[in-house]
């Protein structure tokens, strides 16, 4: 007797072939970067600022959590936090340039080199948003506890949204917004664990004023470009509305006392093309940029 897959008590549908293969343009708003192969397209060299620090990314939540702990560095007085942020534009396929590739050879934003690394010698390369802010932290010997408990809090809680925001963004966010058509089952999937992290989030923060107790560490800067931006309702449409997040008070409040810093306002700005042009710094290569460089300045500048 063959034994049943669970997929047999589902309504006729899609039939996996035997072997999957590549159909191009199938896979909605991002079918034209999507590729199942890795490595470069094109060539093309990445530039190169006057600081040790130069950052290949975007305003994404995980361009974001970078650009934040950059600016809150330099807000804390570490002067080697200085640092050059170059958009990539993964619509256009940036980041499948060969200097790009050299950087992370994983095609994703962000992606950092650090061209004065402590001890000296060659340059580093990092990747991987939380490698970013653990090496940063680590270099300025910031926002990064000692003591034992409070640096492995803050761990669990900076790899705990590695782990769950592919669910948020990835899986919610995609279908709900991006996919060429709405499916009820994997929206209703997605929605179901999303509210299950938000409340998560939501209990350990009634007891807890940051991620890992009073103070504010890397794994708040990870966590809210992509729990805070949805609790704002700035993330996928009026998403905020269909989950419900004003229902989650402490995750508000949370969110509040964080977008309320300075330094986390001048990161969500820097690489921003989109949005209000007073909120958008394609680049950011000293601190007088926000106030000279922002896209309404530059545009008003063109026609003055």
């Amino acid at each position: 007797m063959t034994e049943k897959s669970p997929a047999d008590n589902f309504p006729a549908g899609y039939e996996p072939p035997k072997v999957w293969t590549w159909e191009k343009g199938n896979g909605g708003a991002f079918a034209n970067i999507n590729r199942p192969i890795a490595g470069p397209t094109h060539d093309k060299d990445l530039p190169v600022g006057r600081h040790p620090l130069q950052l290949y990314s975007l305003a994404t939540p995980n361009g974001v959590k970078v650009t934040i702990m950059l600016e809150e560095l330099l807000a804390a007085g570490h002067a080697g936090a200085e640092y050059d942020a170059w958009p990539i534009r993964i619509g256009d396929g940036d980041q499948f340039g060969s200097g790009f590739v050299e950087v992370n050879p994983n095609s994703k934003i962000p992606a950092l080199m650090d061209h004065a690394p402590t001890g000296g010698g060659a340059p580093v390369r990092v990747f991987e948003s939380a490698s970013i802010l653990l090496y940063l932290a680590e270099k300025f010997g910031a926002f990064l506890p000692s003591a034992l408990r409070a640096r492995t809090e803050t761990f669990n809680w900076l790899f705990w949204q590695m782990g769950s925001a592919p669910f948020l963004g990835g899986g919610f966010g995609h279908f709900y917004a991006y996919a060429p058509m709405r499916i009820q089952y994997a929206i209703d999937r997605y929605a179901m664990e999303v509210k299950r992290q938000l409340d998560v989030l939501d209990r350990h923060l009634a007891d807890n004023r940051f991620m890992a107790g009073d103070d504010y560490t890397i794994a708040d800067m990870a966590i809210w470009p992509w729990y805070g931006n949805l609790a704002l309702n700035q993330a996928y449409g009026d998403a905020g509305t269909f989950l419900d997040v004003q229902s989650y008070g402490n995750v508000q409040r949370w969110t509040a006392e964080i977008a309320a810093r300075p330094a986390v306002k001048r990161g969500r700005m820097v690489n921003r093309l989109s949005g209000d042009p007073s909120e958008q710094l394609h680049e950011r290569h000293d601190a007088a940029d926000f106030d000279t460089k922002t896209q309404d300045k530059l545009e008003a500048n063109k026609t003055a």
